[in-house]
């Protein structure tokens, strides 16, 4: 069995906790979500701003490339919405033969999207993002993604069967 990394991107709100959760309770592999990274730096005094906005991502990433060189697959739960994502999961699987499977998520229902955004459950240390800052974030969807869905109309246990076919169709069994 190969590792896969399983790469998530997409805007607050399209689901991309949920199903990368989902996803590790189907796979057994390891989740990590910047989020969460972020909101731990931030209770030891981080800021994320200029040249550190990176920070939660290279620990992420990091991460991963531990899990993947046990042999198991890794999830990164995060926007991927700027230019240089792309160089942490190519540095990432360097020297590894694991797999790369990216997973570009939007909410085509924007009442819908509104809805969850403005209602989800938000931990200690996560700031919660506005409906109306949303289009300000200078967010850049991944067109290179082997797996694009529209969270707004399928299932979570659908949207999660798409990607483990990719995952397979990548190599992970």
């Amino acid at each position: 069995m190969s590792p896969v990394l399983v790469v998530f991107s997409g805007l607050p709100g399209t689901g991309k906790t949920t199903l990368s959760r989902a996803l590790a309770r189907a796979t057994g592999a390891t989740a990590l979500r910047i989020d969460t990274i972020e909101a731990a730096l931030r209770r030891r005094g981080e800021t994320f701003s200029g040249p550190r906005g990176d920070l939660a991502y290279d620990v992420a990433y990091a991460l991963a490339a531990d899990a993947l060189a046990r042999g198991q697959s890794a999830i990164v739960d995060a926007v991927h919405g700027w230019p240089g994502a792309e160089a942490l999961w190519t540095r990432t699987l360097s020297g590894s033969d694991a797999a790369l499977v990216r997973v570009a998520l939007t909410c085509g229902d924007a009442k819908l999207h509104q809805t969850r955004l403005e209602t989800r459950a938000v931990s200690a240390g996560d700031p919660q993002p506005r409906w109306s800052g949303l289009s300000r974030r200078g967010y850049r969807p991944l067109e290179t993604a082997e797996v694009k869905l529209d969270t707004a109309t399928l299932s979570p246990d659908a949207a999660v069967d798409a990607i483990r076919e990719a995952m397979s169709a990548a190599g992970w069994r």
